[in-house]
């Protein structure tokens, strides 16, 4: 599959931009059952775990729209 520019309201957005909005919504779900459980606590740097498991997320989605 080829990524091609996606007509949002009459402007071509990215494709890479409508992924990185989907892994961002993924990830406020994410941290807030983190946050609820308190598993924050125990990594060393929470903004940077928190900004590893974007990525992470986004490389998902980026592999599965991909196939």
């Amino acid at each position: 599959m080829s990524f091609t520019e996606v007509n949002l309201f009459g402007v071509y957005v990215a494709p890479i931009s409508l992924m990185m909005l989907a892994a961002w919504v993924g990830m406020v779900a994410l941290r807030r059952a983190a946050d609820h459980f308190g598993l924050l606590r125990y990594v060393w740097h929470p903004a940077l775990f928190v900004f590893a498991v974007y990525m992470t997320v986004l490389s998902s989605i980026v592999l599965i729209v991909a196939r």
